[in-house]
């Protein structure tokens, strides 16, 4: 209840927007009380029968996902939300300020755009810097959409119709992986050209 409280704000920002260009920076979280909890949750690869072990902790203003990836049977490991429609268009894409361990992740989108009568997950990759803070920009036109690890075409994300975020590890490896998040927002369209 209390995270869907969060988004209907958010949505009743962002709704204003959708004629024009965002201008500002908005936060979606930043882990704190300030911020409500968006459900965040665990999918790990043993829903295939996979081997990897992954979770996620929420302390000091920071999501904590750390774990083992085991590319014998699946490796990869994620994290996702639960929420409410979130209107985003307007915005440019997806701003993460994070601290990596030098391997490569993927953010994740959901929208109600559905393939089979089942979601569609809008996958954009990005590269971290071993124990460096730094800002990752992800603009929405670089998502791509995939289902069930297949790349999808005709499909294009909607940042209107956001219904929940992921934050994925499947970079092909064995090993350890920490990544830590202490803000989520959405930053103007052109910002990125």
């Amino acid at each position: 209840m209390f995270f869907l409280l969060f988004f209907t704000g958010l949505m009743l920002m962002t709704d204003n927007l959708s004629a024009a260009t965002a201008t500002e920076i908005r936060s979606l979280t930043d882990f704190t009380s300030a911020t409500e909890d968006i459900g965040w949750y665990i999918v790990n690869d043993n829903v295939m029968g996979g081997r990897s072990q992954g979770d996620f902790d929420i302390r000091n203003g920071k999501l904590v996902f750390a774990g083992r990836t085991n590319t014998r049977g699946g490796g990869f490991s994620s994290i996702r939300t639960r929420m409410a429609t979130v209107n985003l268009a307007g915005y440019g894409g997806i701003r993460l300020h994070l601290k990596g361990d030098g391997r490569r992740y993927i953010w994740q989108l959901s929208t109600t755009a559905q393939f089979r009568g089942q979601d569609i997950r809008f996958w954009a990759g990005f590269d971290t810097t071993a124990s460096a803070w730094s800002t990752i920009d992800l603009p929405f036109s670089t998502f791509k959409p995939r289902f069930r690890g297949q790349d999808l075409t005709g499909i294009t994300l909607d940042p209107a119709m956001i219904t929940g975020m992921g934050l994925l590890i499947y970079d092909g490896r064995d090993g350890e992986f920490v990544i830590e998040v202490d803000t989520i927002g959405v930053y103007p369209a052109g910002t990125d050209e």
